[in-house]
């Protein structure tokens, strides 16, 4: 763990009424004492950092002219929201970020009150704001809803959708425009700050409220020639004309790193009588850590890292990455087919897929923050026999499913989803579990759905989406290593609705979809070592099932497991409707037991953490065997692989 920095001016806020007691002019040392912590409690738990650092001086400056958190300050996507905790009452508990039992990596209602609103998908906080701003008009309070999101996040259609129905929330809605995508170049400077606190100010709002006053005496074409006149000009000063078109008055842009450009501005938004207003803010990535500004993704997100030579404490690999298996596995079929093309939802190198970009620039596509579009997109490409692969986290792509009904499977068009982060994500949490795709894609009509079980598996599936031309398709991945077996030179098509037997018993069936396997096995030689002969399948497919494999274990075992990474209405449940559908549960002698995540959205930890709490961990599978064949010494199991 890194020493802890020197911090007298941050030791004096806990909350942010602390430092508006401040002067202006103390300000820069508390947003460098403020950076110079985050630093170190990230070196010492990992975590998102490029964002975090790129928004001090704007998260000081918004705490310190706002009146938090009665005005309600809402950050998308969430993930640079470190500042922010560290000035709301939560510096003491900053070293648990991440942890088990530790604070969220990302805003979160039950945490503080001055997390208004829990966010970690992105492009969600202006709708948010929209909403808390017209509640605070109906109950007759002047609160502000502050939504900062970030430029990437502007490229989802949400936030259009939203700012599109925001003017109706008048000047109790301010939207932070946080652009990190570019450095403070020269047009952020003196001039532009000059131009936007005079923009801002209630002098120049009065007088355009006053010259609007005098329009509405005009005839139509002079209000129109007016208007547009006014807009044009403050366009060529300050741009911004897309944000005014939809009814929001623009200001900026200004450096977000300078409280001279900031406070002022700040200020007259916050005392303006018109709105909603949007502050066009640019800050850099990474700033004030010499290894976060250097890298090419800004120290986005790291594991834990020495503060002094930037050197990132990875864990040596004991078998390769599954999203590395994928994305190499791609390529090589991409060489073999021209008509291969990929699709990210800006997550090229957490998906893989800047691999397949590096040999294939002219077939991959980026489509920014925008699942649903990425998903369509999709579509239009298979209706012209090229093959898509749409390689989309679990939990991102829950925000296209209709399109994914609508767009993809009513019309059997081949596209391939690619879904990473299949199951529990360890640190990310509840809001980035891909605990629903099995559910949400197994239950459409036309879809084939697959799912990994160790890593070879992976590069058949690639191999066997690739093959079906007829179908969508969808194959599912864990986040992490692999079991580490042998992988094949090139997958090879798997038979559409065919498993696989993996060792073979007599007396209980564990039938494992996904990344559960290597546990089921597990068990297994925990079962065979009692004397109770265990067969291992391999489902791989949770749509179509293999049947004839499902006869078979019912017939011959008296007791079958399904075992999944995944939500209630699974593949468990597929089985167990085809097993009553087919009469196979009307035999006394005969047990099914369905093991699936909890009912519940699991709080962040460890992956193998996570796992053991949801009782998908070999002992447990030992355990529910026992329990159906009417065992009393389970409990004894469940410590055999302490």
């Amino acid at each position: 763990m890194s020493k802890k920095p020197e911090t007298p001016l941050l030791d004096q806020v806990t909350f942010p009424a602390d430092m508006r007691d401040m002067k202006p002019t103390q300000l820069k040392q508390l947003a460098d004492e403020l950076r110079a912590e985050m630093i170190s409690a990230v070196s010492s738990t990992g975590g998102h950092f490029g964002s975090g650092l790129g928004v001090v001086e704007l998260t000081v400056a918004i705490h310190y002219v706002f009146n938090t958190p009665d005005d309600k300050l809402i950050w998308d996507v969430g993930h640079q929201c470190y500042p922010h905790k560290i000035l709301t009452g939560r510096r003491d508990r900053i070293r648990t970020l991440r942890q088990g039992g530790g604070l969220s990596g990302f805003t979160k209602r039950t945490e503080s009150e001055y997390d208004p609103f829990g966010a970690a998908h992105s492009s969600t906080s202006i709708s948010a704001a929209v909403g808390m701003a017209m509640a605070s008009k109906f109950a007759g309070k002047p609160d502000k809803a502050i939504a900062v999101i970030g430029d990437g996040a502007m490229s989802a259609g949400m936030a259009y959708e939203a700012m599109n129905n925001a003017a109706q929330a008048g000047n109790q809605l301010v939207v932070i425009l946080n652009d990190n995508d570019m450095s403070i170049a020269p047009p952020v400077g003196a001039m532009s700050a000059y131009l936007s606190r005079v923009l801002s100010s209630r002098e120049y709002l009065s007088i355009r409220d006053i010259g609007r006053s005098l329009m509405k005496r005009l005839p139509k074409q002079l209000v129109t020639t007016a208007r547009r006149a006014e807009e044009y000009a403050r366009g060529l000063a300050t741009g911004g004309t897309l944000f005014e078109e939809l009814g929001f008055y623009y200001i900026g842009p200004i450096d977000g790193h300078n409280f001279d450009h900031l406070l002022p501005v700040l200020e007259n938004v916050r005392d303006a009588k018109e709105g909603p207003i949007l502050v066009h803010v640019v800050t850099e990535k990474g700033r004030g850590h010499p290894f976060g500004k250097a890298a090419a993704d800004k120290y986005h997100a790291v594991p834990k890292f020495d503060v002094v030579t930037g050197e990132l404490k990875k864990s040596t690999p004991k078998a390769p990455q599954y999203t590395k298996v994928f994305a190499n596995s791609l390529v090589q079929e991409a060489e073999k087919d021209d008509k291969i093309v990929a699709i990210s939802a800006a997550m090229p190198s957490g998906t893989g897929l800047d691999v397949f970009g590096k040999r294939f620039p002219d077939r991959t596509f980026d489509v920014g923050i925008a699942e649903q579009h990425g998903v369509t997109f999709a579509a239009g490409m298979a209706t012209q026999g090229m093959k898509p692969f749409a390689a989309i986290y679990s939990t991102f792509l829950q925000r296209a499913y209709d399109q994914v009904v609508h767009d993809v499977a009513i019309q059997k068009l081949p596209v391939r989803f690619a879904i990473d982060r299949a199951g529990l994500v360890g640190s990310d949490g509840q809001t980035h579990a891909g605990s629903f795709d099995i559910t949400y894609l197994a239950s459409l009509p036309n879809m084939i759905v697959m799912a990994a079980g160790d890593e070879a598996e992976l590069m058949h599936m690639v191999a066997t989406a690739v093959a079906v031309d007829d179908y969508p398709t969808a194959f599912r991945y864990p986040r992490g290593e692999g079991l580490g077996v042998e992988l094949p030179a090139i997958g090879s098509p798997l038979e559409i609705g065919r498993g696989r037997i993996l060792r073979e018993g007599s007396k209980v069936a564990i039938l494992s979809l996904g990344g559960r396997l290597g546990e089921a096995l597990k068990a297994a030689d925990i079962l065979d070592s009692r004397g109770l002969s265990t067969t291992v399948a391999d489902a791989r497919f949770a749509k179509p099932l293999d049947q004839a494999m499902i006869r078979d274990l019912a017939a011959n075992h008296e007791v079958v497991i399904t075992i999944e990474e995944g939500a209630i209405g699974g593949f468990g449940s597929h089985v167990l409707e085809f097993m009553s559908g087919e009469g196979l549960l009307d035999s006394a002698s005969f047990k099914l037991r369905t093991m699936k995540l909890p009912d519940i959205f699991q709080e962040q930890d460890s992956p193998e953490k996570q796992y053991e709490q949801a009782h998908l961990t070999a002992p447990y599978i030992v355990e529910t065997a026992l329990r159906a064949l009417g065992h009393n010494d389970f409990e004894a199991s469940r410590g055999a692989l302490a």
